[in-house]
């Protein structure tokens, strides 16, 4: 390093920099405890300024050694403090007590996985046993030296704070190492962390740098701001300004944006107003009549089991069936009505239509939509939330979004339907790779699922659709062909953000938040 640079490169020490350095005015190699009784750096300070030297090639790490510290973990303070739960078992039993394994969860405040397995632990070392009416009895004449040696030493513990594991005898080690817990609460009573005691030497640069420094006079404090009160005193004149280098980056500014999820749902609905369908809204607490009955799924049929829905528990009914859609529905289910169908001839259960759930279709709105009297021709679609009572995994969620839509014309045919899913899956989805797949439904027929190809989990189910049968349609005022769809949003979203998991979508790492690009053409 030439004289020029290493000029250069004291002008930009930072003051802890300098107060480090000068520790070695005596020693060129030191370890950080004596670094620290030197520059009077805390831990902390230490490793920043030692990081900050060994970059720049001044300073070098010429010895390490781990030491484990052992210190209590939250559960180790409260056993401290109450003892452990085989230790408090124990003692109740010796003064008389009677209880059973629910009455310490009730009353002693303990956790009942803590309960469990300290129960579980005595009855196994017969200590304790179980006897009539679930009491806890204490054995005669039982060995109980392995739950006092704990106590033993989460008392020994405490008492030295964060000591060396090594401090400690074989067989207290042997107990810590069997209870201990890494980092965090956890359940364990002791935790263990791994301290780095590093010992470093100055390199020949940092020596020159080091006797530049003892010759010019280092600078161990500096002011980073220039305030009023030195322009008033003047005592600007005699203050080091701390250096600031104009070609660093400036720090990236987080501002406000919308969640990336709320980002593709905003694009879906300025999609499909761009194309002229108009919105449909519905309840998110519905009945099953609309839900389901009006869709022509059979109250009795196992297709209604596949929406494993959630039942409001109050109020648990709706008032009424709107009028004369109730009628109306009831007789398609019945004997076909007015359809010219034969109908799925059962007595249909007018109290069971009228139980509310939480919305497990989005073709519910569509039913409403159709009984309010629709243009003819139509098109309109709905962003609706729905719930159903589902295992969470990499696609799947207990609530989702469906995007449902429906397009009412006398010249609406299945054809219609295949062109429009196809658009859906390469515009909204942005999908490469799809297919159709034959289904069955109730409410449509012909029926079909639409699937694509996710990039890395591979081929997955969008949703079904259709053409409503006129079991559907008529009984709701419709007397136009209708076809319709439901298509899952959520997983629509996981291919176009390239996301792996549906549970990112709903992601509060700000990090995701802030950087998530969506490439969608608008």
């Amino acid at each position: 390093m030439t004289p020029s640079e290493q000029n250069k490169l004291i002008e930009s020490f930072h003051p802890l920099e300098n107060k480090l350095l000068l520790s070695f005015s005596r020693s060129a190699n030191l370890a950080a405890a004596d670094i620290i009784a030197a520059s009077g750096l805390d831990e902390s300070r230490l490793d920043m300024a030692t990081g900050w030297l060994t970059a720049k090639g001044l300073l070098a790490v010429t010895a390490e050694e781990v030491s484990s510290l052992v210190s209590l973990t939250e559960t180790g303070a409260d056993y401290l403090k109450n003892g452990t739960p085989e230790v408090r078992i124990i003692a109740a039993l010796r003064e008389g007590k009677q209880f059973t394994v629910k009455d310490i969860i009730q009353s002693w405040g303990m956790d009942p996985s803590e309960v469990s397995s300290a129960v579980g632990a005595l009855k196994e070392s017969k200590v304790v046993r179980v006897v009539q009416g679930g009491l806890l009895e204490l054995n005669p004449a039982v060995d109980v030296s392995a739950y006092d040696a704990l106590m033993t030493v989460i008392r020994h513990a405490a008492s030295i704070g964060k000591g060396d594991l090594t401090a400690f005898p074989a067989e207290e080690r042997s107990l810590i190492q069997g209870n201990f817990h890494k980092r965090g609460k956890g359940k364990g009573i002791f935790r263990i962390t791994e301290k780095k005691n590093r010992t470093y030497s100055l390199t020949p640069d940092g020596k020159d740098v080091l006797r530049l420094i003892q010759e010019r006079g280092a600078v161990t404090d500096e002011a980073s701001a220039l305030t009023p009160e030195m322009l008033k005193q003047g005592a600007w004149k005699n203050v080091r300004f701390r250096a600031y280098n104009i070609s660093l980056s400036p720090p990236r500014a987080s501002i406000g944006r919308k969640h990336p999820y709320r980002e593709f749902l905003d694009y879906v609905k300025y999609q499909f107003v761009s194309m002229g369908f108009e919105e449909m809204r519905g309840p998110l607490v519905e009945n099953e009549f609309w839900d389901m009955d009006a869709l022509f799924m059979p109250q009795f049929h196992p297709a209604r089991n596949i929406h494993d829905v959630y039942f409001v528990k109050e109020p648990s009914q709706c008032r009424e069936i709107e009028a004369p859609f109730g009628k109306q529905v009831a007789a398609a289910h019945k004997d076909g009505g007015k359809t010219g169908s034969s109908g799925w001839r059962y007595a249909f259960d007018v109290e069971r239509a009228k139980r509310l759930i939480l919305r497990s279709q989005g073709t519910a709105v569509s039913a409403r939509t159709m009984a309010a009297g629709p243009k003819v021709p139509g098109k309109y679609f709905s962003i609706a939330r729905c719930f159903r009572y589902d295992s969470v995994d990499a696609t799947h969620a207990p609530d989702f979004n469906q995007v449902e839509g429906i397009v009412l014309g006398s010249d609406i045919n299945f054809t219609t339907l295949l062109g429009l899913l196809k658009l859906f899956g390469q515009e909204v989805a942005k999908a490469k790779e799809f297919q159709f797949r034959p289904a069955y439904f109730p409410f449509t027929e012909p029926s079909v699922e639409l699937h694509v190809k996710h990039p890395d989990l591979g081929w997955m189910e969008l949703g079904g659709a259709g053409i409503f049968r006129p079991e559907v349609t008529l009984p709701l005022g419709v007397d136009v062909p209708v076809i319709a769809w439901g298509l899952g949003l959520d997983r629509m979203a996981m291919i176009a953000m390239e996301i792996k998991d549906i549970r990112d979508l709903f992601s509060r790492d700000l990090d995701f938040v802030r950087t998530k690009k969506i490439q969608l053409n608008k």
